[in-house]
C-alpha cells in the first residue's frame, strides 16, 4: 500500500544523471500513507514533482484588450496558452502566454483530463473507502491550480490559482472576481479560491502556524474574502515585514482572520513617546482586540508579536513561493508541500516501522486483562486485531479491548459495535475518568511528522499516534472547512480534533515480569 515515493530522497542522491532532480512532493491531508483503496495512476495521496526532460512552463506575454481577431486566434489555437477574462458580454481581455524554458509546470485539480498531473478529489473525514467520497458534491475546481518550479537551483516552486484545460485555456467568466492591476495587467480569483499558509520557522520542531492567504490566477497574494466564493477580493499583500519606514501606517484590522471578529478603526494618530504591546500570548486562535490603539510619539517602539495566533501572526515577506511545510487548500482537499531538502530530514517509513517494533518489543500490557499489546503491521492500518492497543482519550491510559466501564445503559458492547460508535463514553478502570474509548493507529504518512521522536501522543477523537511535537503542531493549525469555517484536524484522517488540546499523552503499562 506504500509507493516507492514514500522513501525519502535526499537532494544529494539526485546527482546521478539517471535520476531527475526532485523539486518536492505534495501530500493530501487526511490519508494515512495511501488512498483507502490504494493509489492508482494520477489519483493518489502524494505526488512527486521532478524536473521534466523538457521544460513546459509558460509566462504571460501579449495582452489583447478587445475581442480582436488576434484574441480569438489565441483562444482557438490549441498550441497557445491563454487566459480569458470576461468583463461583460461584449468585452473580454485575453492574455497570451508564451513558453518558458526556465520552468516546469505541474497542474492539480479534480479533472482526469490529460493536462492534470495530480488528480485530487474531496477528502471526507475518516473515510475508509473511495466510495465514501463519491456521493459528495465536489467543491474542488476541475483545474484548481498550477505549480511552477524553477529548473535551476534553488528550484523555487510558485503556486498560481487555476490550471489550463485541454485547449490550453483558462476562462474567468463574468461572475468571477477579476480586476485590472495598476500596471494595466489583468488578474482574478477562481470560484472557491486557492488558499495558502506558510508555516513560520519552516516545517521543523520549532514550526508555528502561519496566516492563511488567497492566491490569484497571476500568483498575487491577498487576504481572505468574506466567504470562499465572494466576488469581492481581499486586500493585496505585498512583501510585508515588521520594519517601519518613514510614513508607515499601522492597520490592525484582521480582515483575513475568519475566526476573529472584524476590528475597525484601531489605528490612530502617531505622537511622541508611546509604547504599544500587542502580544496576544494567552490567545490560541481568536484574540479579543479592545482599545489597543494609543497615541504614539516620535521614537515609539511597537511590538506586533502575534506568536500564539495562527491566523494573524507577523507577516514575513509573503509571496506565492512555496516553502517546506506550506499548506494549499483547494476547498475540499488540503495539500502539504514538502521540499526535497525537507523530506531528507523527516523520518522514513522504515524509521516509523522501527519505532513500531521498538514499542512492541517493550511488551506493553493491558492493566485489566494483563495481555500483551502490539501495534499491527503498518500495512494493516484499518482493521483492529486481538492485540490492538485501545486508549481512554480523557486520561491517556492504554488498554487492550475490553467491555468494562460502558456508560450507556451499562450494556456490554462487542468490538464491532464499539467501532461503529466510537464516541461512546467509557470509564477508565485505572483512574475512573470518563470519555471516549478508541483503538490506536500509528500515523503512517511520514511526511506529516515534524521530527523523528517516538510516537507518544494520540489525536482525539481518532486515535492516530505520532510524536509529541507533531501532535502539538497539527492541533494548532486551523484548516479550512467548507466555505467559511476553520478547525484543527488530524492530518492522517482529517477528523476534526476534540478535547481541550486535541490530543492526549499515552500512558502504557509495562510487563509485570
Amino acid at each position: 500500500m506504500f509507493s516507492p515515493e514514500q522513501e525519502n530522497i535526499s537532494p544529494s542522491s539526485t546527482s546521478s544523471s539517471k535520476v531527475p532532480v526532485k523539486y518536492g512532493e505534495l501530500m493530501v491531508l487526511g490519508y494515512n500513507g495511501s488512498l483507502p483503496n490504494g493509489d492508482r495512476g494520477r489519483r493518489k495521496s502524494r505526488f512527486s514533482l521532478s524536473r521534466r526532460p523538457k521544460a513546459n512552463g509558460v509566462r504571460p506575454s501579449t495582452v489583447h484588450a478587445a475581442c480582436t481577431a488576434q484574441a480569438a486566434k489565441a483562444i482557438s489555437n490549441k498550441d497557445q496558452h491563454s487566459i480569458s477574462y470576461t468583463l461583460s458580454r461584449g468585452q473580454t481581455v485575453v492574455v497570451e502566454y508564451t513558453h518558458d524554458n526556465n520552468t516546469d509546470m505541474f497542474q492539480i485539480g479534480r479533472s482526469t483530463e490529460s493536462p492534470i498531473d495530480f488528480v485530487v478529489t474531496d477528502t471526507v473525514a475518516g473515510s475508509q473507502s473511495n466510495s465514501d467520497t463519491q456521493s459528495v458534491q465536489s467543491t474542488i475546481s476541475r483545474f484548481a491550480c498550477r505549480v511552477m518550479c524553477q529548473r535551476t537551483p534553488p528550484y523555487t516552486a510558485r503556486i498560481y490559482a487555476a490550471g489550463f484545460d485541454s485547449s490550453k485555456n483558462i476562462f474567468l467568466g463574468e461572475k468571477a472576481a477579476k480586476w485590472k492591476t495598476c500596471d494595466g495587467q489583468m488578474d482574478g480569483l477562481t470560484t472557491n479560491g486557492v488558499l495558502v499558509m506558510h508555516p513560520r520557522h519552516g516545517f521543523t520542531e520549532d514550526s508555528k502556524p502561519g496566516v492563511w492567504r488567497e492566491i490569484s490566477v497571476c500568483g498575487n497574494v491577498f487576504t481572505l474574502r468574506e466567504t470562499r466564493s465572494a466576488q469581492q477580493r481581499g486586500k493585496m499583500v505585498e512583501a510585508e515585514s515588521q520594519e517601519l519606514v518613514d510614513g508607515s501606517l499601522i492597520d490592525l484590522c484582521f480582515e483575513d482572520c475568519p475566526l476573529s471578529p472584524q476590528v475597525e478603526a484601531e489605528s490612530q494618530e502617531l505622537v511622541d513617546g508611546s509604547l504599544i504591546d500587542l502580544c496576544f500570548e494567552d490567545c490560541p486562535l481568536s484574540p479579543q482586540v479592545e482599545a489597543e490603539s494609543q497615541e504614539l510619539v516620535d521614537g515609539s517602539l511597537i511590538d506586533l508579536c502575534f506568536e500564539d495566533c495562527p491566523l494573524s501572526p507577523q507577516v514575513e515577506a509573503e509571496s506565492q513561493e512555496l516553502v517546506d511545510g506550506s499548506l494549499i487548500d483547494l476547498c475540499g482537499a488540503t495539500l502539504l508541500w514538502r521540499t526535497a531538502e525537507g523530506l531528507s530530514r523527516t523520518p522514513t517509513v522504515k524509521h516509523l516501522e522501527a519505532l513500531r517494533q521498538e514499542i512492541n518489543a517493550a511488551r506493553p500490557q493491558c492493566p485489566v486483562g494483563f495481555n500483551t499489546l502490539a501495534f499491527p503491521s503498518m500495512r494493516r492500518k484499518d482493521t483492529p486485531d486481538e492485540k490492538q492497543p485501545w486508549v481512554y482519550l480523557q486520561c491517556g491510559h492504554v488498554h487492550g479491548y475490553h467491555n468494562w466501564g460502558s456508560h450507556r445503559d451499562r450494556d456490554r458492547l462487542d468490538r464491532d459495535q464499539e467501532e461503529r460508535e466510537p464516541g461512546r463514553s467509557r470509564e477508565c478502570p485505572m483512574c475512573r475518568a470518563s470519555g471516549p474509548y478508541v483503538p490506536l493507529w500509528l500515523g503512517c504518512e511520514a511526511s506529516f511528522y515534524l521530527d523523528t521522536a517516538p510516537p507518544t501522543h494520540a489525536f482525539s477523537p481518532c486515535g492516530h499516534v505520532c510524536s509529541e511535537k507533531t501532535a502539538v503542531f497539527w492541533s494548532q493549525i486551523p484548516l479550512p472547512h467548507g466555505t467559511h469555517t476553520f478547525h484543527a484536524a488530524c492530518p492522517f484522517c482529517a477528523q476534526q480534533l476534540s478535547g481541550e488540546q486535541g490530543y492526549v499523552r499515552l500512558i502504557f503499562q509495562g510487563p509485570l515480569d
